[in-house]
């Protein structure tokens, strides 16, 4: 009769460490629901805090990346539908100074580039080479689209709907509080530096 095999010490050793590592696996508690991964903040978790009107992804005009208007959401936000070779073409510069004045105050300037009346023709890198190289444009400019009719962007079809007005010509302009409510539309003759139109946009900075 053969007599039991025994362990050497290394094989004790290696046998008392696993038996140890198991017992302390049993012995640890399940993970938290919802744990097995970092928490992340993105447009889903944000989406809460975003107003209806600003609840849109539009490429931005000089490269096409995503832009989340939801990043706007607690300013005040002036939307504008824009074109390269109109009569008022010059208020880009207004617009600009504008939001190098009040940005810091949380006022955005919001540029739509649109044919819809036939004077803005030019690609999305003529425009944007327009708008920098003549006015200085510095305010986001989003890519080039329709502002009225059946074909009008989603957010301009909410400020249509809203207002119950569309734009009539170019740099017409909407504006929004800071809590996402559309609070006025202003047609083209409304020059950005109007005393009446500024102290409103400086109500609406006041305003929590």
């Amino acid at each position: 009769m053969s007599r039991p095999r025994t362990l050497e010490p290394v094989q004790r050793i290696a046998l008392t460490g696993a038996l140890a590592l198991a017992a302390a696996a049993v012995m640890l508690p399940p993970p938290a629901r919802g744990a097995e991964k970092p928490a992340t903040v993105g447009a889903s978790q944000s989406a809460g805090n975003c107003p209806a009107s600003l609840n849109f992804r539009f490429p931005r005009l000089q490269d096409e990346s995503p832009q989340n208007l939801c990043q706007y959401a607690g300013k005040v936000v002036l939307v504008v539908n824009t074109a390269s070779y109109c009569g008022f073409t010059p208020q880009y510069e207004g617009l600009e100074a504008l939001y190098a004045k009040y940005r810091d105050r949380g006022l955005v300037v919001l540029g739509f580039p649109s044919n819809d009346f036939s004077q803005e023709p030019g690609s999305a890198k003529e425009i944007s080479d327009f708008c920098y190289n003549t006015y200085g444009v510095k305010f986001p400019m989003l890519g080039k689209s329709h502002v009225r009719g059946s074909d009008a962007n989603p957010m301009y079809a909410l400020l249509a709907q809203q207002t119950g007005t569309t734009p009539k010509w170019n740099f017409y302009k909407y504006l929004i509080d800071r809590k996402g409510q559309v609070v006025g539309s202003y047609n083209s003759m409304v020059k950005p530096d109007d005393k009446q139109f500024v102290a409103r946009i400086e109500e609406l900075l006041n305003t929590r």
